[in-house]
């Protein structure tokens, strides 16, 4: 490992770095990292357009899945901005609490769009316009995970407000595949708030219990293929208590 950079913000210890191996895969990567040793990004140097990591592929996977024709996301947590980048020619606003990460994205992983937003990322959306986003997006994490001002019943219910009819609330988090009393008391939470709701889990490797989770939420049936979800599958939740400010 190559270590580029490594600073201390207002928010976190971020590292920049290059590896020849990441997840057990061979090549030349570019990565994105906080102090809790997660990666927070990663471009394959070889082919800077492909995305290396799993969640994003099946994030894009459902958003395609699901309104192919969508025009307007808002996201929460930018990392190296890997999915809005995907779409240049969609409608995105990124929140980020940490401009040091907006700064290194576009220093040494080529993001050059100007969508992004330094603040709290409920507090931006608050702003927003109802009824106007195709989808939201959680994607935002701290040293000790996703901020839990962002899994509230209060916070679930302002972003539905925020959504089309058509739309989704799309978020990444990590997580015990069972019996994670975090990941069924955001689960249970977001059931309060939409009609459908749907959980995915990444295997993960065996040396760990924590693995990437994504959940869907909205007012529509949620659509997708076991093909596109880059090894996610879908997953059973335990019910939990709710959430609230």
């Amino acid at each position: 490992m190559q270590l580029l950079l490594r600073e201390i913000s207002d928010y976190s210890e971020v590292s920049v770095y290059e590896t020849t191996q990441l997840y057990g895969e061979k090549g030349k990567f570019r990565c994105l990292q906080f102090s809790d040793h997660a990666v927070q990004g990663a471009m394959d140097l070889k082919d800077p357009k492909r995305i290396v990591l799993e969640y994003p592929r099946a994030i894009i996977h459902l958003m395609e899945a699901n309104h192919s024709e969508f025009h307007r996301v808002f996201v929460i947590g930018h990392g190296i901005g890997t999915i809005a980048g995907h779409y240049p020619d969609k409608s995105f606003t990124v929140a980020e609490v940490d401009r040091l990460v907006v700064e290194l994205s576009r220093q040494y992983f080529r993001y050059s769009y100007d969508n992004v937003l330094i603040g709290d990322g409920r507090q931006l959306l608050s702003t927003q316009e109802s009824h106007a986003w195709d989808y939201v997006i959680l994607d935002a994490f701290n040293p000790k995970g996703t901020p839990v001002h962002l899994l509230s019943l209060e916070f679930f219910s302002m972003v539905m407000e925020k959504l089309t009819s058509r739309g989704l609330f799309i978020l990444n988090l990590m997580g015990k595949a069972s019996q994670d009393k975090l990941i069924n008391a955001v689960h249970t939470t977001l059931q309060e708030t939409a009609t459908y709701v749907k959980a995915f889990v990444l295997p993960g490797n065996k040396k760990t219990d924590l693995h990437n989770i994504l959940l869907v939420g909205g007012n529509r049936a949620i659509d997708y293929k076991l093909s596109g979800m880059a090894g996610f599958k879908e997953l059973d939740v335990g019910q939990g208590h709710t959430i609230r400010n």
